[in-house]
């Protein structure tokens, strides 16, 4: 029909230009009395003549209308005459339009249920009247689709041999799936922090905890969340999906508002709250099992911050905006303390790892366990790969021990693995993430697992650890080995060998940069004074870390790229054509944050063909943890990786301009109350 209509349209075109240019030539031949016209031709004739070809073309248009019209009733055929009225009747009751089309997607003919919802599109292509009907043309995409049309949803299939698009009308299914997705329950649990410390700072402060509950109250009324209290510091709550999504698009300002409580108060150990939230699951009990994780991954990530886990997916972070407060309380450490002593002596034997490219506090932390299993005379080795360690740290590994102390002290990835039986203990020191460790694939080989990490959980934890650690108010994982090995109920006193307390001072030397970062506190120093009574030599220590002139000027090259990318956070860069080590990436962080005014650094470079690091560094006022998890990786508060593969520098450059600047207000420091 549309090649009809088109050769029509230039039929008329040929026919109205060829008579005007006729009258218009005979016109003008008449006005200029060429060859005496006036005198053969009268104005009587001239009237005639014209009145006939003006009848004529008019009969010529009502011939092509006719014909255009007669056609188009030819093929306007009605859902009753096309299929039985009684067919017709069972489609509108089932809600089921038709339209067909021709090879290149002309609309032939609609059925009468369309026609009365959508608009005519009989002669048009239904691809321009609806774009997302092209994906039925793709094999791969499947034969039925969902479409919205005039705010009707439908689901459509086509035909291809018959050329039928059929349209069913879902939108009271889709209505009612929306409405049971909004109203599926959503478990959460809430706790107070720091509870203890805060009551059992001051009598005056349990006016305080009245008005954080008061303002969790409100916040619970405000968002039709069911609360019900479990214990002094902590809530049951229940909602529904809609009602959790509005939770997540308010970013859980609860958190931000008993912060802010403790603020106004102006006493130091200030209340926040964890709080873990989960859905999409139908067994309530599952619901209330994953919250629990979620509220554990909050807590062991500093709290002061949401999780929220849907089933199947990956957890959402709310929060998080504040570094973990000291805890000056002893009691966790020694519990776990107690339970890894008796956890080692039960075992037939110990293998300790750090993680993939080990700095100096991954060995050194390694190293302290196996001198705390020496003590429970208990054989335990301490994995090592000099294919992925620190250039300082392998220097350090050398030669710190002798050879024959070497051999009865580390073990290679391979021979672990051979060795390695179910009633073997598994000590993971300085990481959490299983794809982190030295050699993932042990950790499949036996199910007594312990963890002992100083940075936030992320979501890839090692799976089920018999007991773990994840302390990240502390300065390093050495410092918590320290505190292990002093608060246990062990009647003698558990002693590192100066080598080995050397080492570890220097692991704590890295992960504070010389005490220099503010999550320093004095259980830090306590832990260094305990090491020092061990015989620990700081100048060793020192010169363990000093680097050398080509490192110097390795940093140097990163600072010669050197931008703001927002107020107080900077990145730089190492050229495209060189490779890197993520110690000197870390470095170029460091010497980054040297610089006044920089709160927050980014360093990064590739270290191989397919890979780029990036380190992130903060004084303390920026979350580096929070932005480098948008990029894929995580760590401390102020210190954090990521790491990007199949991507250019510049592609690497633009992402972390981007989730800077998207999540900048959210990774900041609250600042104190006077800002």
């Amino acid at each position: 029909m549309q090649k009809k209509i088109k050769r029509l349209k230039i039929e008329v075109l040929i026919v109205t230009l060829t008579q005007l240019a006729f009258a218009g030539t005979f016109l003008t031949l008449y006005l200029f009395n060429a060859w005496n016209m006036d005198d053969v031709i009268l104005p009587e004739t001239m009237a005639y003549v014209f009145s006939f070809l003006a009848i004529a073309d008019c009969f010529y248009i009502w011939r092509i209308i006719f014909g255009i019209l007669k056609n188009r009733q030819q093929r306007d055929i009605k859902s009753g005459d096309a299929i039985g009225s009684g067919i017709e009747d069972a489609y509108t009751f089932g809600n089921i339009g038709f339209m067909v089309v021709d090879e290149t997607g002309t609309v032939l003919w609609e059925s009468d249920y369309l026609l009365q919802r959508t608009e005519n599109v009989i002669d048009e292509s239904i691809y321009e009247w609806c774009p997302k009907l092209k994906n039925l043309l793709d094999k791969d995409v499947g034969n039925v689709i969902d479409v919205l049309i005039n705010n009707v949803s439908y689901s459509v299939k086509f035909l291809r041999n018959a050329g039928l698009f059929i349209f069913k009308n879902t939108s009271e299914y889709e209505d009612l799936r929306k409405e049971h997705v909004n109203q599926a329950t959503c478990v959460g649990i809430m706790n107070i922090d720091n509870y203890n410390d805060v009551t059992a700072t001051s009598e005056s402060n349990s006016d305080l905890i009245a008005k954080v509950k008061l303002e969790i109250s409100k916040y619970a009324n405000k968002f039709k969340i069911l609360l019900r209290p479990v214990r002094s510091d902590s809530y049951f709550m229940v909602c529904n999906f809609e009602d959790l999504e509005r939770v997540k698009k308010d970013k859980f300002s609860i958190l931000d508002k008993v912060r802010q409580i403790g603020e106004e108060e102006g006493i130091n150990v200030i209340p926040t709250l964890s709080i873990g939230f989960a859905h999409d699951f139908p067994d309530v009990n599952k619901l209330n099992e994953m919250a629990s994780t979620a509220l554990e991954i909050a807590m062991s990530r500093g709290g002061d911050q949401a999780v929220v886990q849907k089933f199947g997916s990956e957890i959402e972070f709310y929060g998080g905006k504040t570094e973990a407060q000291e805890n000056t309380s002893k009691v966790k450490v020694r519990v776990f303390a107690n339970s890894l002593l008796n956890l080692i002596r039960k075992s037939t034997d110990v293998l300790i790892m750090g993680h993939k490219n080990s700095d100096m506090d991954s060995l050194g932390s390694c190293l302290g366990i196996k001198e705390i299993c020496d003590y429970c005379e208990k054989k335990a080795r301490v994995l090592f790969d000099f294919q992925s360690v620190e250039k300082k740290t392998g220097a350090v590994l050398k030669s710190a021990l002798d050879s024959e102390k070497f051999k009865t002290t580390y073990i290679n990835c391979q021979e672990a693995l051979k060795s390695a039986k179910n009633t073997t203990l598994i000590i993971v020191c300085d990481v959490s993430r299983p794809n982190m460790t030295l050699c993932p694939e042990l950790l499949e080989k036996t199910e007594k697992i312990c963890v002992i990490d100083h940075h936030r959980r992320a979501e890839d934890f090692i799976e089920k650890p018999v007991i773990s650690l994840i302390e990240t108010s502390a300065s390093s994982a050495s410092e918590l080995i320290v505190e292990i090995a002093k608060y246990n109920s062990e009647k003698s006193r558990i002693r590192f060998s100066p080598e080995i307390a050397t080492i570890m001072l220097a692991g704590i030397f890295v992960d504070t940069n010389y005490f220099k970062s503010k999550g320093v506190g004095s259980r830090t120093f306590e832990a260094c004074s305990v090491l020092k009574d061990c015989g620990a030599d700081n100048g060793k220590a020192d010169n363990y870390l000093k680097d050398d002139r080509e490192e110097i000027a390795i940093v140097n090259s990163f600072l010669d790229n050197y931008k703001t990318i927002s107020y107080g956070i900077v990145m730089c860069y190492g050229r495209e054509e060189n490779r890197f080590t993520s110690t000197d990436i870390a470095k170029a962080a460091n010497a980054c944050m040297q610089i006044n005014g920089v709160n927050a650094a980014f360093s990064f470079a590739r270290v191989n063909e397919n890979t780029i690091h990036i380190s992130g560094r903060s004084d303390g006022t920026v979350n580096v943890q929070i932005l480098c998890e948008k990029l894929g990786g995580g760590g401390h508060f102020s210190m954090a990786a990521a790491q990007i593969k199949d991507k250019s520098m510049k592609e690497v450059e633009a992402l972390i301009n981007e989730v800077v600047l998207e999540n900048a207000d959210s990774a900041r420091k609250l600042k104190e109350k006077e800002r």
